[in-house]
């Protein structure tokens, strides 16, 4: 049995079948922590379309009318500023999520340690599915306001499905990563927070890459964030492919970081039901 676990765990698929093998359950998971958010509201899911078109709204407001910001001298208007800021931080609010909740998941469900049974594994996946979901809902009404500002939606967002496919291994790796640390660091949840804001702040997110500095632009690279935000960008709001040898490079790197997040999950989660 030994044996033919760790032949499991050497597969590289083995984060992926266990997504497949589960994907019932872990779909019924993701839709309790969705409902659970606005159980009790008057509108309830309703207020998962309202908060971006607010949000969206108000970025409109201070960054347009207010800074009177431009992304560049070939994109202007109060809204356009806005729907460019809004594409990045759609795909920060995704990572954030997910890697603010992981150091808290295993410990806000320790009646699943109990149950040998139960696979731990997909609460990473469950997790990454209720963050789908606000980003699904988000990018419409990124849309919506786009038809509404340009008139047309570029025919490059078909590739927007593809550019978040190859970041949601980074993403589950993450929680895999962060929900094992979190049992045994209680610490870790106050720190992640300051992390990932750190990273929306060091990815072309707020601003354009070119206005840092030539000699730092090629450091933005190293936040994991910025080639999907920038590859999101380009298919939403500038109407080009993405970069597709960038995005490779990033696949390769997010399915190797999974496997071995998954992997160390595997390994660690013998000793939870000892700390919890």
């Amino acid at each position: 049995m030994i044996m033919i676990n760790r032949y499991r765990l050497a597969d590289p698929l083995s984060p992926y079948r266990a997504l497949v093998r589960h994907f019932n359950l872990i779909m019924q998971l993701a839709r309790r922590d969705v409902s659970d958010r606005y159980r009790g509201s008057l509108m309830g899911l309703f207020w998962s379309f309202v908060n971006p078109l607010v949000m969206l709204l108000i970025y409109t407001f201070v960054f347009g009318v207010i800074f009177k910001a431009r992304w560049s001298a070939q994109l202007g208007g109060h809204f356009a500023f806005a729907l460019v800021l809004f594409s990045g931080l759609n795909i920060n609010s995704l990572f954030a999520e997910c890697a603010n909740r992981a150091p808290t998941l295993i410990i806000s469900n320790t009646n699943f340690v109990k149950k040998v049974v139960f696979p731990l594994e997909i609460l990473s996946w469950s997790v990454v599915g209720a963050a789908l979901f606000h980003l699904l809902i988000s990018t419409i009404a990124l849309l919506v306001i786009a038809i509404f500002v340009n008139g047309f939606i570029p025919w490059t967002v078909v590739f927007l499905p593809v550019i978040v496919a190859v970041f949601l291994p980074f993403v589950a790796g993450t929680v895999w990563l962060l929900a094992s640390f979190g049992v045994f660091l209680r610490d870790l949840k106050q720190a992640i927070g300051i992390i990932t804001t750190a990273l929306m702040f060091l990815a072309p997110i707020l601003y354009p890459k070119e206005l840092v500095p030539p000699q730092y632009r090629d450091l933005l690279y190293l936040n994991p964030l910025t080639v999907i935000v920038e590859a999101s960008q380009d298919v939403l709001i500038w109407g080009k492919p993405p970069m597709w040898s960038y995005l490779a490079l990033y696949a390769l790197a997010s399915g190797l970081f999974a496997w071995a997040s998954f992997v160390w999950f595997q390994r660690t989660r013998k000793g939870f039901a000892d700390v919890l």
